[in-house]
């Protein structure tokens, strides 16, 4: 996912299959799934519906499991679904696609499947686990996380580059919390005190993504006046003295 020719149009912003499995092991299992790919392929199965039944196994995972403080089984399902980001990519590499409708598909069901995620810890928290911080605090992962993509892509939908990672981006945040909910999970298999990895993660997530959201900030702030200086000086201005492209009331924003 992410040739240029064969990709489905991926943003860079890393997917749920990305922030599970480093380069080498997506290598490995790109190559074990081709024939699968090839198979759903030959069914007819498009991307797009591998796309749409990777995220509801996520959602299924993360909301019928994490409510209930099965949080082991619920990674165990979220990360079994993971594997349909690797076959939809290979799948339109394939076919020898690339597609803005592929591309925006991902991106939204991305939010969509991270939304899942920390709505399970949040409900987990305000029902049986009985700890309104944590899930305040899941709460704020869950909406800094969506607040965090947006700032990168209204940043570029006006021209700017947003040429920052952030401290702790989609992948990190994915990787920390599914891990610390899985090994959390194994305190119903006796393991004793574990289950004190899951609030130290959230924790870890929310302080991260606030970083990263000032960051993200601060550099859209610079970039802009770097670019709103540069086109002043280049007399990019129109007869109200603002800059080319720098609407602040854009219905993109809405």
């Amino acid at each position: 996912m992410g040739q240029p020719v064969a990709s489905r149009g991926r943003s860079a912003t890393p997917t749920l299959g990305k922030a599970m499995l480093n380069k080498y092991a997506r290598a490995f299992f790109t190559r074990v799934l081709t024939p699968f790919a090839a198979f759903l392929i030959r069914r007819g199965v498009s991307p797009d519906t591998v796309t749409l039944l990777g995220t509801a196994g996520v959602m299924a995972g993360a909301l019928v499991f994490y409510p209930r403080g099965e949080f082991f089984w619920g990674t165990i399902v979220i990360t079994l679904f993971v594997f349909s980001d690797l076959v939809d990519g290979n799948m339109a590499r394939q076919l020898g696609r690339s597609s803005r409708w592929g591309a925006f598909l991902d991106s939204t069901l991305d939010r969509v499947a991270d939304s899942a995620v920390f709505g399970g810890f949040a409900l987990w928290y305000a029902g049986h686990g009985d700890d309104n911080v944590l899930c305040a605090v899941s709460i704020f992962c869950l909406a800094s996380g969506q607040v965090v993509s947006y700032t990168k892509a209204r940043g570029e939908s006006i021209g700017l580059p947003v040429a920052v990672n952030g401290l702790v981006e989609r992948a990190e945040r994915l990787v920390i919390s599914l891990v610390a909910a899985g090994l959390a999970g194994l305190h119903t298999f006796g393991v004793p005190g574990i289950q004190v990895l899951l609030p130290i993660a959230l924790w870890i997530v929310a302080v991260g993504s606030l970083v990263t959201l000032i960051q993200r900030v601060v550099t859209v702030r610079r970039e802009s006046a770097e670019a709103e200086a540069s086109a002043a000086a280049e007399g990019e201005q129109d007869p109200q003295g603002n800059p080319a492209n720098a609407s602040r009331g854009s219905e993109a924003a809405k």
